[in-house]
């Protein structure tokens, strides 16, 4: 009976040692993760699901265009005799621009006048004195420059969202910090099928002097508005096989996996179309290392536990 005793005694100690105890399988339900202590305190921060709008954009490079530009050409070829005007003279419709001489050798004829078809500035250096020229040679180049639009060619997955009327801001280098609205005028009717792009034209709100043709702009086009929607910053947002995902944090101090749907993504904030409501509380930093059932400390506002 002693023996026994002993022996009863010794396997009751062995059931106590470390590591004898029941375990949960790694990835079963309210189980750590691999090499996580379940009894660990988590530090995070975290933020509250808001309802707001989210302004869907497209960013794209262009240029500065003038929106009525013409090139001018002799009726006749010959020698230009006479140039009347210079790059950046302003020139109203029908004012004498050039002067060709047609002849021949061994015939003369009388100098033929080159006329401005529109009123504009000279845009480009006219020909110089002595050229020879035909009628397919441009003696110059007139323009409005008073009217100017931004062209850009917009990437063919977009095309779905571009329409006349949509706002933009456009930027220059010329001047940092500053933008310039303008509002989408013209929409190519067709894709361009070398490019894959769609050539859009902006009208600016406002004129301004500063904003010469031949710029390079950096333009952002305003598409679609989400309205009303339940977001977080993307931070928030995990994902496995199973899909989407984030960690609600519980009145007792710890965090609970909740899958969700996520929809619009706008620079950094996401929307949750299903799996959370407003005014619940998130973990967005320190919510990778998390299980089901973390204790969490949430130092988002004071640096120390709420």
């Amino acid at each position: 009976m002693a023996i026994m005793a002993v022996f009863l005694v010794v396997i009751a100690a062995v059931m106590l040692l470390p590591g004898t105890a029941k375990k949960l399988p790694p990835g079963a339900p309210g189980a750590a993760g691999p090499g996580t202590d379940a009894t660990a305190t988590f530090t995070v921060r975290t933020a509250t699901v808001t309802r707001r709008s989210l302004q869907g954009y497209i960013e794209s490079n262009g240029d500065i265009v003038v929106d009525t530009a013409v090139k001018v050409y002799p009726q006749v070829s010959g020698e230009i005799r006479s140039v009347k005007v210079a790059l950046g003279s302003y020139v109203v419709k029908g004012q004498l621009i050039a002067e060709i001489d047609p002849s021949m050798p061994g015939s003369a004829y009388a100098l033929n006048p080159v006329h401005a078809p529109i009123a504009g500035t000279v845009t480009t250096a006219p020909m110089p004195v002595g050229s020879t020229v035909t009628a397919s040679s441009a003696i110059i180049g007139l323009g409005d420059i008073t009217d100017v639009e931004a062209e850009a060619m917009i990437p063919e997955r977009y095309v779905g969202v571009l329409k006349l009327g949509l706002k933009a801001s456009v930027a220059f280098e010329a001047y940092p910090g500053e933008s310039f609205s303008a509002t989408v005028s013209r929409v190519s009717p067709i894709v361009d099928a070398g490019s894959r792009t769609k050539t859009i034209r902006l009208s600016f709100d406002k004129s301004d002097p500063r904003i010469n043709a031949g710029m390079f702009a950096k333009i952002q086009l305003d598409t679609v508005i989400y309205a009303n929607r339940l977001t977080v910053s993307g931070s928030a947002v995990l994902s496995d096989t199973s899909g989407s995902y984030v960690f609600i944090v519980n009145a007792d101090g710890t965090a609970s996996r909740r899958a969700v749907t996520t929809g619009a993504d706008v620079d950094g904030t996401v929307e949750l179309a299903s799996g959370v409501d407003e005014g619940e509380l998130v973990v967005i930093e320190g919510a990778s290392v998390l299980f089901d059932g973390a204790v969490i400390k949430d130092i988002t506002v004071t640096g120390a536990s709420k």
